[in-house]
């Protein structure tokens, strides 16, 4: 637990933020914070989060991020739900969601870094609570002994509907924590001597999972408050970095930079990039591992299921489209509705568990707990099939899937043929009321930015790739996509308009 952390133009040793880290366990300690109990962080991306987030891990407890962009009234439900004992926060996004903080729970405030405040053109103003700094700096120096079972994060997911589930999982027995080390190795290339850049949102399970183990494992990492493809870039070739943790619309950002740029990038550096979080599209795996060379793994995971398959580069190309092969420890099956296994090719829903992961509970919803397992196995709703050599492919979710003239069509697949159009930033394919054939496809987009794009040529783009009855019927253009609690595109949102008025929903 002594990473050296490099933060705008700050850096710290491993000694010094190994300490400091002791001295929030201490803090959290004299807090009452206890094994089991839930430490709330509504914090942006900085060494702070980490800080606490391996303090609340020292004593055993949980550490709940919570995604900055909610309001009030979504904070107040994971603080409620999570039965936080504390929240930790930065100061301005605390003011803002001021009236969704339940007013027994203790609160301590921190400002907002400089380098934090220039990337969100945000001041800081008065702290409404506590200093978190304060109170670390002023404990004794007497720190805790370290509870024998580590604390985990609760991630919260809100799958497709419905309020964030908190994702609360058992105490790992010896066996699944070097079964889950050996997976975490596979999946996100953990070595000794990694130089690692982090930018997505530590609030994201993957991302923040990815930084910890870096932490935990004596890494040089690199933490940005946000993504910026161009800064990426740069960053890499004069820091060296070996690791990455890499989402789709990041590839696909880079991907849209001006060819000379990318073309006097320098990459040499690169081993490693992990890529999970969503299906990525094989256009854009194929042209970015053209451009990065062999670097590229993607895993299919999720908060309730862990790391379930992976797949290198070589595979990727030979495979188009596949997101691997299991991982050692983990189980996948193709079933269909009543539980019967399909043979290779079959779509059906994805059923799969990692021997590596404890097994978990939703809180405060077991009945939603036990809705996704079938004997051992759990599905989130993904449907996918199985190829005569095991690598899967995903096809999409099972609630997404539209049925138009007795077709069934998958959204996913159109959207991973037009994430890869130029000059579209990120996109959703959904079902909508059509008098003849029950359901019509439309498209929301969302451009990059300063670019202009008109719905045929969008449409003429599609026909030349896929079938015509693939191709929406209806393309809008928004500025920016609406978004689930967890940042995810909230199709729900962007199909219930079309809907409205009428008896039935699909």
């Amino acid at each position: 637990m002594r990473p050296t952390l490099h933060f705008g133009a700050r850096a710290e040793s491993g000694d010094a933020f190994f300490q400091r880290t002791l001295r929030a366990a201490a803090a959290l300690h004299e807090l009452g914070i206890a094994s089991s109990d839930a430490v709330a962080l509504l914090l942006r991306n900085e060494p702070l989060l980490l800080e606490v987030a391996l303090a609340a891990r020292w004593l055993g407890a949980h550490w709940v991020p919570i995604n900055w962009h909610f309001k009030a009234d979504e904070v107040r439900h994971i603080l409620e739900d999570s039965s936080a004992r504390v929240l930790i926060g930065h100061a301005d996004l605390l003011h803002a969601v001021q009236a969704g903080i339940p007013p027994h729970l203790p609160v301590y405030a921190s400002q907002p870094s400089e380098t934090t405040r220039r990337a969100f053109g945000i001041d800081a103003g008065a702290a409404p609570h506590p200093s978190w700094d304060a109170l670390r700096d002023a404990t004794p120096r007497a720190v805790p002994e370290a509870h024998a079972a580590p604390g985990g994060p609760m991630f919260y997911t809100s799958g497709t509907t419905g309020r964030p589930k908190g994702v609360k999982r058992d105490t790992a027995m010896p066996e699944q924590a070097a079964t889950w080390l050996e997976t975490c190795r596979i999946a996100f290339g953990i070595e000794p001597g990694m130089r690692m850049l982090i930018n997505a949102p530590l609030y994201h399970a993957a991302p923040a999972v990815y930084a910890n183990l870096g932490a935990l494992n004596d890494a040089e990492i690199w933490i940005e408050p946000r993504f910026d493809a161009e800064a990426t870039l740069r960053l890499i070739g004069a820091e060296r970095i070996s690791h990455l943790y890499l989402v789709p619309t990041m590839l696909v950002r880079l991907l849209a930079l001006p060819p000379e740029l990318r073309a006097r990038s320098d990459l040499r550096s690169v081993r490693f990039v992990a890529c999970m979080g969503a299906p990525c599209a094989p256009d854009v795996k194929r042209r970015f591992i053209d451009w990065w060379g062999p670097v590229l793994h993607e895993t299919y995971a999720a908060s309730e299921l862990g790391m379930i398959t992976h797949i290198d580069s070589a595979e990727a190309l030979r495979k188009p489209g596949s997101a691997g092969r299991a991982l050692p420890g983990a189980t996948m099956k193709i079933l269909d509705q009543s539980g019967r296994e399909l043979a290779p090719r079959q779509v059906g829903l994805i059923y799969a568990r990692h021997a590596g992961f404890p097994d978990f509970t939703y809180t405060g919803d077991p009945a939603a707990r036990r809705a996704i397992e079938r004997d051992g196995l759990l599905t989130l709703g993904d449907m996918g099939w199985l190829d005569a050599d095991g690598y899967l492919y995903i096809v999409d979710r099972q609630a997404d899937m539209v049925i138009s003239g007795g077709v069934n069509i998958y959204p996913a697949e159109i959207e991973k043929v037009l994430i890869g159009m130029p000059g579209v930033a990120d996109c959703a394919v959904f079902g909508i009321p059509d008098d003849e054939y029950g359901e019509a496809l439309a498209a929301a987009i969302e451009p990059l930015d300063g670019e202009q794009l008109a719905a045929e040529d969008v449409q003429a783009w599609l026909r030349e790739r896929i079938a015509g009855y693939k191709v929406p019927k209806v393309v809008t253009f928004h500025a920016s996509l609406p978004r689930e609690e967890t940042g995810k595109i909230f199709k729900r949102g962007l199909r219930e308009p079309y809907w409205q008025g009428r008896a039935r929903r699909v």
